[in-house]
């Protein structure tokens, strides 16, 4: 006599990749708000065949795995377990962070032998892919440790809750987005060289310019590039992203999408998707997007991030930057906010330019990025451009630094921090430059290592973002700055232009 065997119901377990049995429900880690978007999004699943659940990685990197709808509802209940190799990979892939012995976890035990961690996704965040064949839906995810604790290593979660202090208080972090990138035409294929390896990229896609460019906001340039950008801007709203307006900069194909002001996270998350969209699409068209911010191409000009961002009242919306009298260009607040993020320019360069590459539209004057932590109103070559006057409900700061591949919820986080610092010590900025490029005035760092010795001197950061991420940030880069000065002694570069150990790290990545 034989035994019948029984089906199993994984959910009961919570099966070898979908978390621990109501993981969700026992750590309590939703609100009701997302926990009645959890329900609504299970009733939608019947329309889906697959879902996306994505992080951003240190780097800002969409990591990803695709389940499929049934096996989704699981996650929505017990979450996923998730490799931390995200954690430890630089740009190249190269391991920097030793998570093999001891004191390797950099403080986070269960990064020891590369455990899991558990990946809850935000319901709030769920949007469906338009533009995918297998109806496909995506959503972010937060990292959990075993014990329900948020990861140390989760940039998300220092913006969460930086974000969720201000709600405390009344208080929204508004930000706009501003990001410039290349579309160029892929030639013969997406992948046209030779593998890399660990520590090692392989060639990037081959490619053409899809214009000469060099005719700023020319109409004729943006809408030759119609054919591609008239699905990628469909795709965008579509997924409701605030998209606000595009145009074409001075490069060959390089394009600036705005976006209109969001909630801090809203922005972040925003961003994420943006880049990961426009990528995708993109490729799918037959072209190649890239938001390296010089590209190894001859003819191409720098490209950059520009933060738009301000503080408002929660309740009301009202704009606590806006200057009640006649003298200034800011509130009392909005100085104070100013005044933190001058102090802080120098260690929180990482943040907002992560790459060796991202350094080079800083050496160049005309490149209107800023060399300097000055600030003025409306001049473009500031490091923060301040954009009001008295009474105007729409006065805020622009930071002019930051890199298009830069990490959303690191770039804004540290921005946000450092304002509130500003305001606790209750700063003043001083007077506007009249040439934000005097020497007389503090230098911002040069390059990928004068920022990195700027952040590893940082307490304040440290505070903010925790010892272990810090930590990690710092192994991470250092081990990207490593592979780049190695590749320099033997490659006797010159180090006045882009690299094409440069080209081969970001422009296929990013």
């Amino acid at each position: 006599m034989t035994d019948t065997p029984h089906p199993v119901d994984h959910r009961a377990y919570g099966d070898v990749s979908t978390g621990s049995r109501d993981f969700i429900a026992r750590h309590g880690l939703w609100d009701d708000h997302r926990r009645d978007a959890a329900a609504e999004l299970e009733a939608s699943l019947e329309s889906l065949d697959f879902v996306r659940l994505v992080f951003a990685d240190p780097h800002g990197l969409p990591r990803s795995k695709t389940l499929t709808a049934d096996a989704f509802r699981t996650v929505l209940r017990n979450g996923m377990d998730h490799s931390p190799g995200p954690f430890v990979f630089d740009t190249g892939h190269a391991t920097a962070v030793d998570f093999t012995v001891p004191g390797g976890g950099i403080g986070v035990d269960e990064l020891l032998g590369a455990g899991d961690f558990v990946l809850v996704p935000d319901p709030l965040t769920f949007r469906e892919l338009p533009y995918t064949g297998p109806r496909t839906g995506w959503v972010i995810g937060d990292e959990y440790l075993r014990s329900g604790a948020p990861h140390p290593l989760s940039s998300r979660g220092v913006l969460r809750r930086l974000c969720a202090g201000l709600r405390e208080k009344d208080l929204d972090y508004v930000v706009g987005l501003e990001v410039e990138w290349y579309l160029t035409r892929l030639v013969d294929q997406h992948y046209s060289g030779r593998p890399g390896g660990f520590g090692v990229q392989g060639r990037p896609p081959a490619v053409q310019p899809v214009n000469g460019g060099y005719q700023f906001n020319l109409e004729g340039l943006t809408d030759a590039l119609e054919p591609v950008l008239a699905p990628l801007t469909r795709a965008l709203m579509d997924m409701g992203l605030p998209l606000r307006s595009v145009e074409h900069e001075s490069g060959p194909g390089q394009l600036e999408f705005t976006f209109a002001p969001q909630s801090a996270l809203d922005a972040a998350d925003t961003m994420l998707l943006f880049r990961a969209t426009t990528k995708q699409v993109c490729a799918r068209l037959g072209h190649h997007a890239s938001f390296m911010a010089l590209p190894g191409l001859p003819g191409f000009d720098a490209s950059g991030w520009h933060l738009h961002q301000s503080l408002a009242r929660a309740s009301t919306r009202e704009n606590l930057f806006t200057s009640p009298d006649g003298e200034h260009a800011l509130s009392e607040t909005g100085e104070r906010f100013l005044a933190g993020l001058l102090g802080h320019a120098a260690d929180a360069a990482l943040l907002c330019v992560p790459t060796v590459n991202g350094y080079r539209r800083m050496a160049d004057r005309f490149s209107l990025a800023p060399t300097r932590a000055a600030w003025s109103v409306e001049s473009r070559g500031a490091f923060l451009r301040v954009l009001g006057a008295y009474g105007d409900p729409a006065a805020h700061i622009e930071n002019r630094m930051g890199e298009p591949c830069a990490n959303p919820y690191l770039y804004l986080a540290g921005q946000l921090a450092a304002g509130l610092d500003g305001i606790e010590r209750e700063l003043a900025p001083g007077g506007p430059a009249a040439d934000p490029h005097d020497t007389a005035l503090p230098p911002l760092p040069r390059d990928l290592r004068e920022a990195l010795g700027a952040l590893a001197a940082s307490d304040f950061y440290r505070e903010v973002l925790g010892a272990s991420l810090t930590e990690c940030l710092l192994r991470l880069k250092s081990s990207e700055l490593r592979r780049y000065t190695a590749w320099q002694a033997g490659a006797a570069a010159d180090d006045a232009h882009q690299s094409e150990w440069e080209h081969r790290e970001y422009f296929a990545t990013y």
